[in-house]
């Protein structure tokens, strides 16, 4: 097939960014004990820390709770994508926003689902992938590796200033994973150049969902 289609598109984007932000995760998680680093750049280094939570290290919900969320939020994703694919009016760059958040979405599921059970732990030693003795923890409890620090300004805020005068201050301070990046450009870009088309399929679904009603 000389031209590949949308729907093969997609896939292909999103089957490259999973390789490439698994294949990150495995180099740092087989080379770097937890909280090394690597100084790349005075505003860029490698730094290997794991995290429970969501995007950017947040936590705010129960482990398996939110890798269930996750799995079906993922499936939705590509239940969307593959249906968007499939009308022509659907923008090219509006398909691959969508596609980005998914392709970060899965690889965040993979270090979730099984990074526990086929890594060892990373404390004060470099782990071993598929080690003798079994992971450190078991399916769905795995946690997701970042590594990507990016401390722009470093200061310290002055001492007259109220409750943080004296403090360090670090922007930017959360370390990511291209899982990460590739969620954050995909909304990002999705939301400033295809809005329209987003709430443009919001209002069908809508007027889907009540004309079924009515149904009903």
């Amino acid at each position: 097939m000389s031209r590949l289609s949308r729907t093969w598109k997609a896939v292909l984007i999103i089957v490259l960014l999973v390789l490439l932000d698994q294949a990150v995760k495995i180099i740092v998680k087989t080379h770097l004990q937890l909280h090394e680093s690597i100084r790349v750049a005075d505003w860029f280094y490698i730094y290997f820390t794991e995290n429970n939570g969501m995007a950017f290290g947040w936590e705010f919900f129960d482990k398996i709770f939110l890798t269930l969320f996750r799995i079906v939020a993922s499936g939705l994703l590509i239940w969307y994508l593959i249906h968007l694919t499939r009308r022509p009016e659907a923008k090219m760059g509006y398909i691959v926003c969508i596609a980005l958040i998914t392709a970060g979405a899965l690889g965040n599921i993979f270090d979730c689902l099984f990074y526990g059970l086929v890594f060892d732990h990373s404390f004060g030693q470099v782990a071993t992938l598929f080690p003798e003795g079994g992971g450190y923890a078991p399916l769905f409890y795995g946690q997701v590796v970042d590594m990507l620090y990016f401390p722009l300004i470093e200061t310290v805020w002055p001492d007259w200033m109220p409750i943080w005068g004296g403090q360090e201050f670090v922007f930017f301070r959360p370390v990511f994973n291209v899982a990460d990046s590739c969620i954050t450009i995909g909304v990002f870009v999705l939301l400033i150049f295809y809005h329209k088309s987003l709430a443009s399929d919001l209002d069908r679904k809508g007027a889907s969902s009540s004309a079924n009603g009515k149904k009903a």
